[in-house]
């Protein structure tokens, strides 16, 4: 809005509004205007650069950010990579426990020779939030594993003692070993099957003992397959089998030693002769018991029993 302005007058000595003629105001207006076009002009030539250069320099800024954490995420990626190795095939072995799938520790296969600045920035989020999510899974899941190895470590003793680790019978009571673990022919049927553990031939009414400590789980009488036979849970995934007794010597239920005493030499069940069937089991698989026979035995004797295992001489049931 323009100021009113005023001039004197010399002949009613007083102060008049002063009037701008029609050219006048004309002049002021087009001044008024090339002055606000001046200073738009410069706004809308100056405004965009300075706007695209601000939004240019945070792009960039956060870009690089995006980068240096996936640097730190893949040297974290790294060091995970080595504790999972460390664990599974060191720290597990020890205790015998089976390694973690990578499944379940969220390992994902690592693109080689990423180019991150290649990413769209949605690209570049959605990969480093993938990245986060799987290492958070991993470090979640190597926390557990290293709470349960301290566990192991801890209860080495009791694992120890519970592992099955003695013959069942005393070496000065052996006879012979009549059948080995895998295939054999068959005594009764004369065909060739799966033997699923060891024969110890001996006198009738040897005694049998428990080969760890741990819980009877069963004590059968039976008059077919196995006969008088009884297993134990030793935990730790590990049960054994002593079968064709000819007594048995334990209850169900109730806790046992290694070198307990849980039974006689007999020939119950499908047998041909004085013998005991003795299998050792590991998470519900029958596995090789000559394994196991390191607490009892010399090297010279564990050679033999060995020997004698391997042969192909048929078992007595």
């Amino acid at each position: 809005m323009l100021k009113t302005k005023y001039k004197f007058n010399t002949n009613s000595l007083s102060f008049e509004k002063s009037k701008l003629t029609f050219f006048e105001f004309i002049i002021k207006a087009i001044s008024y205007l090339s002055i606000g076009a001046v200073i738009s002009a410069v706004v809308i030539y100056f405004a965009p650069n300075y706007i695209d250069q601000k939004l240019n320099s945070d792009l960039y800024q956060m870009t690089s950010k995006y980068q240096i954490i996936n640097t730190k995420l893949e040297q974290l990626n790294l060091v995970l990579k080595d504790l999972t190795d460390r664990d599974n095939n060191i720290y597990r072995v020890v205790f015998e426990a089976d390694p973690i799938p990578n499944s379940i520790r969220g390992v994902e296969k690592i693109q080689q020779n990423i180019k991150l600045n290649s990413f769209t920035n949605a690209e570049l989020m959605d990969y480093t939030f993938t990245s986060i999510k799987s290492i958070t899974q991993q470090m979640y899941v190597q926390s557990k594993s290293f709470d349960e190895i301290v566990s192991m470590a801890k209860n080495k003793q009791k694992i120890l003692a519970s592992i099955p680790a003695i013959m069942p019978i005393n070496s000065k009571d052996l006879k012979h070993v009549p059948g080995g673990f895998g295939w054999r022919m068959h005594p009764i049927y004369k065909t060739t099957q799966y033997h699923p553990g060891m024969d110890f031939t001996a006198e009738q009414g040897t005694p049998i003992y428990a080969t760890g400590d741990g819980v009877i789980q069963e004590s059968v009488m039976q008059m077919q397959g196995y006969g008088y036979y009884v297993l134990i849970n030793h935990g730790f995934a590990y049960q054994t089998r002593y079968a064709h007794m000819c007594k048995i010597n334990a209850k169900e239920g109730a806790p046992v030693k290694r070198g307990d005493l849980i039974g006689y030499v007999g020939s119950t069940g499908l047998s041909t002769g004085p013998h005991i069937h003795y299998e050792v089991i590991k998470n519900g698989e029958p596995v090789n018991p000559v394994n196991f026979y390191y607490n009892n035995l010399t090297p010279e004797e564990y050679q033999i029993i060995l020997k004698l295992s391997s042969s192909s001489t048929p078992s007595y049931d």
